[in-house]
């Protein structure tokens, strides 16, 4: 059946990088979700097959014709700690290529066993899948860069997690799966010209404008740097928390993905954390840009010895990029965050009135999102708390805004910087729960549309929530 275009570079790097294997096949595949903007977005025809077929190719029954299925090598830190991992409970078809410039992995997730599934099952559950369908699409309506998912197949045969749940594969996109983990995993286990054709298979795929030989270890970290900086920024500009930022989490091409422990903060605390495993708060919301430089130096380490053979120029080297991603991240912050308050510039009066409404918010445990929205006057005041202390933010903030520029040009700064509607946790487990007890998709569907503006009639619908559901939320990795 010739659904992808393969041409898969990754495969060609030989099997020190990966394991071979297939997914298991799956007795009873069922499409329940399909996402047709992303296969027009792909080239991908699928109106040539029936959905039985594209439910077998997409759970693994039957091999797309070119797919070279395999699992990734891969290292990461862990919560802090180094570890060997690998795709335990992914397979990598291949990469479709849709011209000589754009390529996507192609990958199954939850298809069963491999050979770093490290005792676990390598199945998936159909809630989970759900979820990292609806987040990741989402995610990609709200702006941020982000995996994509093609599909979800429920495959007929039961998962045990705490209970007995459906089991379901995912069809999931990316530009590429490199993560810092795959530069550990080389350094750590292969030899330097291995690590070194990793290098150059990274920038080919991601930076293939890097042109000079002698620096281009050190271009690439530069680039990837730049890559994490924006992402961070998109998480913290919408109160998103990823919950498991380990370096086997981190994408080269500044990606999100990995959506298991993920959520999003309504009340304003920087040290919300929703993830059932992250007892600590390691990577709590406001502790996100932290944690990127802490896995870039780690990525800085793995790729030290092609930065220069000179070890002590090469850790200078790194430690200006690392320094200048702090510095570079703390003023984009600042600009970002004046920016949702109408701001063109982070003057210091604009940093000031930011900063004194991030306070208010956090001692009056207001919405993250709905107080910038109560500002712009795309909710009313009922949906947030306004007391005597905001009202006279207000009037400063608005005496000094208007001092720069127009209402209309304020309110048009706020809307580009500001969600209008967030996937919110209570409304994702609902939209989880109807889909996985009632089979009914509509939710998942309809959250989607909301969010990336294409049913402004049920915008108001979204914006509300219970102030009450987070107080005892968790989220879970879905292994």
């Amino acid at each position: 059946m010739v659904l992808f275009n393969f041409d898969n570079s990754y495969h060609r790097l030989g099997d020190s990088f990966y394991a071979e294997v297939a997914p298991q096949k799956p007795e009873n595949p069922e499409l329940v979700l399909l996402n047709r903007a992303l296969c027009a977005e792909l080239k991908i025809n699928l109106d040539i097959f029936s959905k039985d077929e594209i439910a077998s190719v997409l759970s693994g029954v039957e091999l797309p014709v070119g797919a070279q299925p395999l699992a990734m090598a891969y290292a990461g830190h862990q919560f802090g700690h180094f570890t060997m991992l690998g795709d335990g409970r992914a397979i990598l078809l291949g990469e479709h290529k849709i011209d000589d410039q754009k390529r996507f992995d192609i990958q199954l997730k939850g298809p069963g066993r491999t050979p770093f599934s490290r005792g676990g099952d390598g199945l998936a559950t159909l809630r989970a899948m759900l979820r990292e369908y609806l987040m990741s699409e989402c995610m990609f309506a709200l702006g941020v860069p982000t995996s994509r998912s093609l599909a979800v197949v429920k495959t007929g045969k039961t998962v045990k997690r705490e209970t007995i749940h459906q089991g379901a594969v995912l069809t999931r996109v990316m530009d590429s799966h490199l993560r810092v983990g795959t530069f550990e995993f080389a350094r750590q286990f292969l030899s330097f010209a291995q690590q070194k054709e990793l290098l150059d298979h990274a920038i080919q795929r991601h930076f293939p404008h890097i042109n000079d030989v002698d620096c281009a270890a050190l271009d690439f970290f530069k680039e990837v740097a730049n890559k994490q900086l924006d992402l961070i920024l998109h998480w913290m500009r919408i109160g998103f928390i990823h919950g498991v930022m380990n370096t086997d989490n981190m994408h080269i091409g500044g990606q999100t993905f990995d959506y298991g422990p993920c959520a999003f903060m309504n009340s304003y605390d920087p040290k919300t954390v929703f993830s059932s495993i992250d007892r600590n708060g390691r990577y709590a919301y406001g502790n996100q840009p932290e944690m990127a430089l802490w896995n870039l130096s780690v990525l800085a380490g793995a790729i030290l010895p092609q930065v220069d053979e000179d070890q002590e120029r090469a850790v200078e080297l790194v430690r200006e990029v690392l320094n200048d991603f702090a510095r570079n991240y703390k003023s984009e912050w600042r600009k970002m965050m004046c920016a949702k308050i109408g701001f063109d510039s982070d003057t210091q009066q604009a940093i000031t009135l930011s900063e004194r409404l991030l306070s208010w918010m956090s001692e009056n445990k207001a919405d993250f999102t709905n107080t910038y929205l109560l500002l712009s006057g795309d909710i009313s005041s009922a949906d947030s708390t306004m007391n005597d202390d905001l009202k006279h933010w207000i009037l400063d903030w608005k005496t000094e805004v208007l001092k720069q520029k127009s209402w209309v040009d304020v309110l048009r700064t706020m809307r580009a910087s500001n969600p209008l509607v967030i996937p919110r946790n209570e409304q994702v487990e609902l939209a989880l729960d109807a889909a996985v007890f009632q089979n009914d998709y509509s939710k998942i569907h309809e959250m989607i549309a909301v969010i990336g503006g294409q049913a402004p009639n049920r915008v108001a619908d979204y914006q509300a929530f219970s102030a009450t559901f987070d107080a005892g939320y968790q989220t879970f990795c879905g292994t």
